[in-house]
């Protein structure tokens, strides 16, 4: 098992048991099975960026507080190719840092978006801050998106369906999720 597999069963069996929610109502608040919710409490869960955000929506938390473990120091070093990865249909992120400041918590991703695929998503609590290092991104609500080039900024509410698209080539970007706590 991945230490980051080992990290959402912990955290995904500890907030399911604070919140007094048995797997079939994580399930039935999620949409996501109630086999692939006990693989992911166990050794064989494997999630993807679509069923990290559905469990985030389901249990009002931000992505980071499944996949990563309380910060112990006062620095944050990640080096190149380390931190959490986690991919979807177009994008791959790696958590770089959460920032817990008082009422509001802060994820700082690497976002990599693949061109051919969009990424969909069905909206979680808090609001997206994204800026294009490089390529052309599309973002933002799929009826009316932004189109992003390098330089770019962009923030909007997460609670709304909104998708991501590389228009030209691949793209890479910062995304901020700013969650209340």
């Amino acid at each position: 098992m991945s230490t980051m597999q080992a990290v959402l069963a912990a955290n995904l069996r500890t907030l399911r048991a604070a919140r007094n929610i048995s797997l079939s109502e994580l399930s039935r608040r999620s949409g996501i099975g109630k086999a692939t919710l006990s693989q992911l409490e166990g050794p064989g869960g494997n999630p993807t960026i679509e069923t990290l955000f559905s469990l985030s929506r389901a249990l009002d938390v931000p992505v980071s507080a499944l996949v990563s473990e309380a910060e112990r120091s006062a620095i944050a070093l990640v080096r190149a190719g380390e931190g959490t990865k986690i991919s979807g249909a177009a994008v791959d992120l790696r958590l770089l840092h959460r920032l817990d400041a008082g009422r509001t918590i802060i994820e700082v991703y690497e976002q990599r978006v693949r061109p051919g695929a969009v990424q969909h998503s069905e909206g979680h609590p808090g609001l997206e801050h994204i800026h294009v290092v490089s390529g052309v991104l599309r973002v933002g609500p799929p009826s009316d998106p932004f189109e992003l080039r390098a330089g770019d900024y962009v923030c909007f509410s997460a609670s709304i369906p909104h998708s991501y698209e590389a228009v030209d080539g691949p793209v890479l970007s910062t995304l901020i999720l700013q969650h209340s706590a």
